[in-house]
């Protein structure tokens, strides 16, 4: 019984040892080599402090700058709290909730009609984190940002365009705006004027 009880207790070591500590080691040192930036959680650094990560939204306020999906995530963009509203199609909240956005996004931007927005600023993603919208929802917001910032319309439309990123592979997902990289090239073009 005690050369079974060693045997048990050697291999426990020895799987914890491995399973427990070596593995994950390994991964982690493939993971630096192979995907550094994305290991790491995708951040990205402005004059050498961390303003966000490319892969979780943010919130932006203010006509200066695009603004992403609406968040259901805590009170608005917490990583921690990472969800949907939960809300169906028939909850009195939700329509309440997309016509106050509704509102809003026409209050912001003049000229425009319920039919100019695209759905996804006035309706939150199923994660409440999402980093990206479409094109059309950027190109939506660039007359606003174009004015709130002193800019050509065209020089903002322009930046629009080079910050969209095309199909994963060419033909998975839909082309895509990350608006913490727009908002960033935004900044920097107004520091170089």
């Amino acid at each position: 019984m005690l050369t079974d009880l060693r045997r048990g207790v050697v291999a426990l070591a020895a799987f914890t040892v491995l399973v427990g500590l070596a593995y994950p080691l390994l991964v982690l040192g493939i993971g630096q080599v192979a995907f550094g930036g994305a290991a790491d959680g995708s951040l990205v650094q402005r004059d050498g402090r961390v303003v966000g990560s490319s892969l979780i939204g943010q919130s932006f306020e203010g006509p200066g700058y695009f603004w992403g999906r609406p968040s259901a995530a805590g009170d608005g963009y917490d990583p921690r709290a990472s969800g949907a509203s939960n809300l169906g199609p028939t909850s009195r909240a939700l329509a309440g909730a997309v016509r106050e956005r509704v509102d809003a996004l026409l209050a912001a931007n003049p000229g425009m009609t319920v039919a100019d927005i695209p759905a996804e600023l006035v309706t939150a993603s199923g994660s409440g984190l999402d980093p990206d919208i479409s094109p059309a929802a950027a190109q939506f917001q660039a007359d606003r940002v174009a004015a709130a910032r002193g800019l050509d319309p065209d020089l903002v439309r322009g930046l629009v365009r080079r910050h969209t990123r095309g199909r994963a592979l060419g033909f998975l997902g839909e082309p895509r705006v990350n608006v913490l990289e727009l908002n960033l090239a935004l900044d920097a073009v107004a520091a170089a004027r």
